[in-house]
């Protein structure tokens, strides 16, 4: 199959610290399945400069072309298109994808993230972004919803396109799933972008109070916010990949209490390093994490149950019976045979 990429969620170059690889997975996924995979970042610039990405000039970078567009995919979109492809089926992802995805006249998929519901429930989108991703999830030939719970949220919006609608949920690298055994350890681990959404403040108050050691991985403009909240934890700035699997390995509790949540592959990552793994309910990975089964969903007090109780065994057990169903083979031949 010849597929056709098309997002703004795609990392231009390796280890952009502020893209998330969620999607280039699914490529190099779809690659080693054997499908022929080509990408284009349609790039709206008052956008991409709102959200503080990185700014790359128009032109192809490996496997991904970037267009930057200073009006949001207005008039004839296509002529500055250089990628030479003709393929079966257009994936797009994120609102400016599918605006331009709709505007390619190939068949496409439609993929759902948080932003989209924003779009979709914020008045200020109301005058064009509404209007034109609602035509666009109208022509999509399916609708690829990121987790279970935006699947939910989507449907209470459009309920008439349930026959159409699946959850493509993210996988992770097989090859770093471990199980372990409960030790009684102390030691918490939170990685996200230091943002307010994050609640990374809450597991600071929190874990001040007990005998723990916290470690915060990541960086933002909170940053000098939550350093002030106490002296105890460590904060480690920004890491690569391999080493944020690193610290998941050394630490033996998970906790990221973030809000609006897409899906959140730190937590599945979490789960197969081996970590008690504490997430916020109604929210990303809340419809593969349940509460007291295979993990926790947050409250104030939940870290101090946790080492206070003697059941943590059982629910790593069940975090490694569930983390071996998400891998990212899994997830790509999922997507896949929800389109063919």
């Amino acid at each position: 199959m010849k597929i056709l990429v098309v997002t703004d969620l795609y990392p231009v170059k390796e280890n952009e610290p502020a893209t998330p690889r969620t999607i280039a997975d699914f490529v190099s996924g779809w690659k080693n399945m054997g499908q022929e995979v080509r990408v284009i970042k349609p790039n709206f610039l008052l956008n991409s400069f709102l959200r503080r990405k990185p700014y790359y000039k128009s032109g192809i970078y490996g496997e991904v072309e970037n267009i930057n567009y200073f009006f949001p995919f207005w008039g004839d979109i296509k002529h500055k298109i250089k990628t030479e492809f003709k393929p079966d089926i257009v994936i797009a992802h994120m609102p400016s994808g599918i605006l331009f995805a709709d505007k390619l006249e190939m068949p496409f998929i439609a993929g759902v993230h948080v932003s989209d519901l924003e779009v979709l429930t914020n008045p200020v989108y109301s005058f064009y972004f509404k209007k034109a991703l609602e035509r666009g999830y109208k022509n999509a030939k399916k609708i690829a919803c990121r987790s279970n719970v935006i699947k939910e949220k989507f449907l209470k919006l459009f309920p008439e396109y349930e026959p159409k609608t699946f959850v493509c949920y993210s996988g992770i690298d097989e090859n770093i799933i471990t199980q372990r055994k409960w030790s009684g350890g102390r030691k918490i681990l939170t990685c996200a972008q230091l943002i307010k959404r994050k609640n990374i403040d809450k597991v600071i108050k929190a874990c001040d109070k007990l005998d723990v050691e916290l470690k915060i991985t990541g960086e933002g403009r909170e940053y000098k916010n939550l350093k002030k909240l106490s002296p105890k934890p460590v904060f480690t700035g920004w890491l690569e990949h391999t080493k944020v699997l690193e610290e998941m390995r050394n630490a033996d509790i998970f906790v990221l209490p973030s809000k609006n949540e897409t899906f959140g592959m730190v937590y599945l990552e979490a789960m197969a390093s081996g970590c008690i793994t504490v997430c916020s309910e109604n929210d990303g990975i809340a419809g593969i994490i349940k509460d007291g089964v295979n993990g926790y969903f947050w409250r104030d007090d939940i870290i101090e149950k946790i080492l206070n109780s003697d059941n943590q065994n059982q629910i790593l057990e069940n975090s490694y019976k569930t983390i071996i169903n998400y891998t990212r083979k899994k997830a790509c031949e999922n997507y896949l045979n929800q389109i063919n």
